[in-house]
Parts: structure tokens; sequence; C-alpha cells
């Protein structure tokens, strides 16, 4: 195999590490701000290079921001993507689900931000959602409502669908994340006591779920 000896290995490091500096300040701002509010002249700025190397890379803010919405709308979804093992009981397979999406909000504490406001002033993101998870959600959202069926015919569970399920996990672990800006301002609370505030919330959740699910 013959070699290009025209490329440089070390400016395609040096490519690599500024289009990833690119990303993560753009990042940082489209979480912190919103995709209206996020210039590129500032994404340059914060990276200290000129605009021009961020449109080189990215030839547009839409682009940037595709990139970076199609990296934290895999977190978004990925516990409900991760299948879990078999072995274990209905009940423990939820409590993983809602422990893994717990702790990527943890994580990400401002991605439920991001994920519906750009969802609400940009429906056409829904799209590129949907060509990143592919037909995989569906798959798993059918075998989740076949299992659901199977235990409350064995009479484990209460009747619901599996709809009811995820929109019970998702709005209770998505509420604190998406209060605490206000929760901070009205309860003057510590950035402590709000840590503190996070972890007791999650077991809360899980709490509360699982006794949700009993006939």
């Amino acid at each position: 195999m013959l070699l290009n000896k025209n490329i440089n290995p070390l400016k395609q490091h040096v490519d690599t590490t500024t289009e990833q500096v690119i990303l993560e300040a753009a990042e940082n701002l489209f979480l912190e701000r919103g995709f209206a509010l996020t210039s590129t002249t500032e994404i340059a700025r914060i990276v200290g290079c000129n605009q021009a190397l961020v449109h080189y890379y990215y030839r547009t803010k839409d682009q940037l921001f595709d990139a970076v919405f199609e990296k934290n709308a895999g977190k978004f979804v990925s516990s409900f993507l991760q299948p879990v093992e078999e072995n274990i009981s209905f009940e423990e397979k939820v409590r993983k689900k809602i422990e893994t999406q717990y702790d990527i909000l943890k994580a990400n504490p401002r991605l439920p931000f991001l994920f519906f406001n750009e969802l609400n002033t940009n429906p056409g993101r829904l799209k590129l959602l949907k060509e990143k998870t592919g037909d995989l959600p569906g798959l798993l959202f059918s075998a989740m409502e076949s299992e659901i069926r199977t235990e409350i015919e064995k009479g484990t569970i209460r009747p619901m669908t599996a709809m009811d399920l995820m929109l019970t996990i998702f709005s209770l672990n998505i509420a604190l994340f998406l209060a605490s800006p206000v929760l901070k301002a009205i309860t003057g609370m510590t950035e402590a006591e709000f840590q503190n505030l996070i972890e007791g919330r999650k077991r809360e959740n899980v709490t509360i779920i699982l006794k949700s699910l009993r006939p």
C-alpha cells in the first residue's frame, strides 16, 4: 500500500485538534445560551482564532449547531436505546433505565434546555434526531411495549403502556434540571446544597416510578 507523501501527520493532528476545540467551545455556548444567542464571532474569540477558521471547519453556524445537537441528542436518548441484561426482573430493568438517564442528565445538566428549546423553536431538528437514532428507538419501544403487556398479564404491574412509563420517567428526571435556575434563585441554595438535592431526587424518582408500576 502506497502512502501519500503529501500528507503531513502533524498538520492533520493540528487540524483535528483545532476542529475539536471549536466544537467544544461551541457546545458550551449553545448549552448555556441556545442557538439564537450564540455567534461564531464569540466562538472564535473563546477559541483564540479568527471567525474565518470557524467557518473553514463548519461552514455555517447551523452546521456547527447540528454537530453539537447530534452529539447531545444521542446522550439524551441513550438511556432508552441501551439494552439491559435479560436475566433481571422487569422492575430492575426499569430502575436501570431511570438511573442511567438521570446520571446522563446529572453529567449534562444544561442538556434539557438545549434539547427542548431547539425542538420548540426549530422542529426541523427532529429530522436530525431521527437520522441519528434510525429505527432503533421504534424497535426498542416495541420490545418495551411487549414486555409491559407480559408483566400486566402476570399481574406484576398495573395496566399501562410503554408511552405512559416513558413519559413518567422523562418528566420526573428532567423536571429538576429544567427548574434548577428558578429553584436556585428562589431558595438561594448553594451549589453544594443543590448537588445534595440532585442526589436525593434520583432516589426519590426511582421510588416514585417503581411504586407507580405496582397493581
